[in-house]
């Protein structure tokens, strides 16, 4: 299809050019529209007005909106410049212009600097993009062509530019399934937000050009001629990268460069689904596929629409290729989104999948709550990472990938998550770890009264996956009872020290490392989840006894990013480290935004964090720490009934674990039919070891798990 690439010098002549496409005639008010330039003037990104248009219009015309689309845009363009009313328009394009300069006024009132007090105006403005999907159009396309202008502007300009493109219009392109328009803009927020990694990226793919390419034309022709021996007509062409999506990547599966699969990228195009699927068993069947780098989104489509079928092959030279699959008519829609779809002119008829997207997408924007921070949704940084799940009644609730039922509870209502007691997916049991995905319908079973477990804070568990769900369990158990919490967190805290080979560790110095006044302090914080055994084992390590401590060996890699605090959704920030509960590397932490000072960051667990939540929750920021504090040794004893497929079972826990096996020996008594099996593994820190030892405690047959030495 045609793309926005396209050259004219001139309005002129691409007036010209699109007459000679519509031989059936366009209307006399666009000629005279187009005819009446805009003033010639500086709109502030280095474009002159003129220039401006005709790129938008450019733009618009390859989403191919109708004319009265393209009058709304150079009417709206024209007074947006200072140019005085070209007489009257038809009442549906004098909406459209009338919403665009609402919309305009909006978003100079938007600072994406500020979170506190601009959620409602952001909000506003979604709402103001949805009411006519031709406004939507106008407006991502505008500011697309504004962020092109901006690379030569002043450096304070092009961070306004980028800010709010991240946070409005690469999402709004997302969910509207403009695909090209969303990748764009997310490679110019990435370049104008964080340059030097974008030009490493960017250089990285320069890098045997000529090779990747002479690679990707020879596997090219190759599949071409497998489907054609199929009697198969498929169009096979190389795809584009995208530098902001290989990042993401880069970061998302903490690989380097050269272990992405879509480096090197195929698309293969053809007629209809069933071709679709015999395509891919052609490409099963003459190259092997990657395990787990296979997605169905044709049986299973995204929120937005998206349809195809994405797979990764180890290609010639055992080299990794990603390869996507799809009909021309999908691919069409992956390029032009809603704009394939609607039908622009009043009275005309639109198309209920279409329609069904629209709605769902304004169920996101309208949803209301504390608990559900506008910026946090539409960050382009999070975008890809959200799941789409519905409630009984059919609601879109947008939750962050990974959410379990019980996240959805407490997202539904506080008290729903302090009553839940279990959940039907699709109409069937579910436990309560088990993670949501796209589509779903969710449905929560309460009890009469609250009684959430002290198991939900503990992150290794799995049942909490949302720092804003912990932190609701957390208030509730710090208004139960004082004497009951102390016992509970005593006996917590001396089976997870016993299993992990600490009990004989010197608890002194604890009260002063967790802000605490003695040590029925720190137990009353393990009480009520303030306080993991993990963090206290992590805080022991440095003075436990030689025999108890883990051995150090070499440590892993920082990730791509570099520094020691990673922001989520926004470039390099001045980061903080609170006073108040003093966060050290391996603690669960978020950041709030200061108004003088950068970005404060806390523990999950710090009690300002909960009043923050309730007062200022717009101002909270997912951050994490960059690289690792080290990898470590630790010699595991797993005892358990003998039976088949044990070792087996241990070796493909830890491996979906991701957990190094350093060592592994197993024998069993045949005198009572028991099994020894000892692991020496390679873990990040105590709190990722107790979360290890409570997997393999809970596996069939195994009755103790714990490290060596511990009694």
């Amino acid at each position: 299809m045609k793309r926005s690439g396209r050259q004219f010098r001139s309005i002129e002549r691409w007036w010209g050019a699109f007459k000679a496409a519509h031989p059936e005639g366009v209307p006399d008010v666009l000629d005279a529209e187009l005819g009446a330039s805009p003033p010639d003037l500086d709109l502030g990104h280095g474009l002159r007005s003129d220039e401006h248009l005709l790129q938008l219009l450019v733009v618009l015309e390859d989403l191919r909106v109708d004319p009265d689309t393209l009058l709304a845009a150079c009417r709206y363009h024209r007074l947006r410049a200072g140019a005085e009313d070209n007489g009257a328009l038809p009442e549906r394009t004098g909406r459209l212009v009338n919403q665009l300069l609402d919309i305009d006024k909006l978003e100079r009132d938007y600072d994406p600097d500020r979170t506190d007090g601009d959620a409602e105006g952001l909000r506003r403005l979604l709402l103001a993009l949805v009411r006519d999907v031709p406004v939507l159009l106008i407006v991502v396309a505008d500011r697309l062509v504004a962020l092109r202008a901006v690379a030569g502007a002043d450096p304070r300009i092009r961070s306004l530019f980028a800010r709010r493109a991240a946070a409005i219009h690469a999402p709004l392109a997302n969910r509207l399934g403009i695909w090209h328009l969303k990748w764009e803009l997310e490679d110019l927020v990435f370049r104008f937000l964080q340059p030097e990694m974008y030009r490493r990226i960017a250089g990285l793919l320069d890098e045997r050009r000529e090779d990747r390419e002479r690679y990707i034309e020879e596997l090219v022709a190759e599949v071409e001629r497998v489907v054609d021996a199929d009697g198969i007509d498929a169009d096979v062409l190389g795809r584009p990268k995208h530098i902001y999506s290989i990042w993401k990547k880069m970061q998302r599966k903490n690989l380097a460069f050269d272990q992405l699969f879509d480096v090197r990228a195929l698309r293969v195009l053809v007629d209809d689904v069933a071709a679709c699927y015999q395509v891919l068993g052609l490409v099963h069947a003459g190259w092997h596929p990657i395990p787990g780098e296979f997605d169905d989104y044709v049986a299973n489509p995204k929120p937005n629409g998206y349809q195809s079928l994405h797979t990764a092959i180890f290609g010639p030279e055992g080299k990794p290729v990603e390869i996507q699959i799809r009909t021309r008519q999908m691919h069409e829609d992956a390029e032009l989104g809603v704009a394939a779809h609607w039908r622009y002119k009043e009275g005309g008829s639109h198309d209920p999948a279409f329609q069904r997207r629209l709605n769902a997408m304004r169920q996101l924007i309208e949803a209301s709550g504390d608990d559900d921070p506008l910026l946090e949704d539409f960050s382009a940084e999070a975008d890809d990472d959200r799941v789409y799940v519905l409630t009984p009644r059919g609601k879109v609730i947008d939750l962050r990938v990974g959410s379990t039922v019980l996240d959805f509870a407490y997202h539904v209502h506080t008290n729903v998550g302090h009553r839940c007691r279990g959940a039907k997916v699709n109409g069937r049991i579910v436990p309560l770890t088990y993670e949501v995905k796209n589509g779903q319908q969710v449905e929560v079973l309460t009890g009469k009264e609250p009684d959430p477990s002290r198991d939900w804070m503990v992150p290794s568990l799995g049942y909490l996956k949302t720092s804003r769900a912990r932190s609701k369990v957390r208030l509730w158990f710090r208004k139960a009872d004082h004497d009951q919490n102390v016992a509970d967190g005593r006996d917590h805290l001396d089976r997870e020290l016993k299993r992990l080979g600490l009990s004989t560790a010197d608890l002194g110095d604890l009260p002063e490392r967790f802000n605490k006044h003695d040590l029925e302090g720190v137990y009353e914080g393990v009480g009520t989840g303030e306080i993991t055994a993990g963090q206290i084992a992590n805080a022991l390590q440095n003075t436990s006894e030689p025999k108890n401590a883990l051995s150090l060996a070499p440590a892993r890699p920082a990730p791509v990013g570099g520094g020691q605090i990673l922001i989520e959704g926004v470039g390099n920030l001045a980061t903080t480290l609170a006073k108040c509960c003093s966060p050290v590397h391996g603690d669960p932490i978020v950041g709030y935004i200061t108004r003088t000072r950068g970005v404060s960051v806390h523990r999950e667990d710090c009690p300002n964090v909960a009043q923050l939540l309730k007062e200022e929750s717009g101002r909270m920021l997912d951050v994490a720490w960059a690289g690792g504090a080290g990898a470590y040794q630790a010699d595991v004893i797993v005892q358990a009934l003998d039976r088949p497929g044990l070792i087996r079972d241990i070796g493909n826990l830890l491996a979906n674990l991701r957990i190094d096996v350093l060592q592994m020996n197993s024998q069993v008594d045949s005198s009572t039919g028991e099994a020894e099996v000892r692991l020496r593994l390679r873990v990040r820190d105590f709190e990722q070891l107790s979360f290890v030892l409570s997997r393999l405690a809970a596996m069939p047959n195994v009755f103790e798990c714990r490290r060596v030495g511990a009694k």
